[in-house]
């Protein structure tokens, strides 16, 4: 008996400092403003990156061998959701800076809610100073706009959902 609690002890203890762990990762995320973040050892491989400028994603892959993934990592991990595994996600095709409207002054090529076309155009990415329309890929409603005005973006980030 006096070995289960100990087993219990050291699980608790095991999770626990699992979970500082992956805290102490995310805010070197966050402190050194990173997008991306990964951590892998024999046992265990850890893979962080930046949804928003708001919050961190924590994701936790099980490495090809036979490693246990601690449950503490895979709470965080079914908690989380990454909207570039959303099918109406409009991701960045290179890197540049990212506007929402076709001149400073001007209005936003689109808010949250609005309604879009086929090929209508969403954002414009400037790189390399050219100037590049990023457009809707289907008719649907714009349900989140990812990124602000100016803003500097990397490739295949999720710009904008329509659905």
């Amino acid at each position: 008996m006096a070995t289960t609690s100990k087993k219990t002890a050291v699980s608790k203890t095991s999770s626990s400092s699992e979970t500082k762990f992956i805290k102490e990762l995310a805010n070197i995320l966050s402190d050194a403003n990173l997008a991306e973040l990964e951590y892998e050892t024999d046992t265990v491989a850890i893979r962080l990156s930046r949804v928003s400028s708001a919050s961190p994603v924590v994701t936790a892959q099980p490495p090809t061998t036979s490693a246990v993934v601690p449950s503490a990592i895979e709470t965080v991990s079914e908690v989380e959701i990454n909207p570039a595994d959303n099918p109406g996600a409009v991701t960045s095709p290179m890197v540049g800076t990212v506007y929402t409207s076709p001149e400073p002054d001007a209005p936003a090529f689109i808010v949250e809610g609005d309604s879009v076309n086929a090929g209508q155009t969403l954002l414009i990415v400037e790189a390399m100073k050219v100037m590049n329309p990023i457009t809707a890929p289907k008719a649907g409603k714009v349900v989140k706009v990812f990124v602000r005005n100016a803003q500097p973006i990397e490739f295949g980030e999720v710009l904008v959902i329509v659905e």
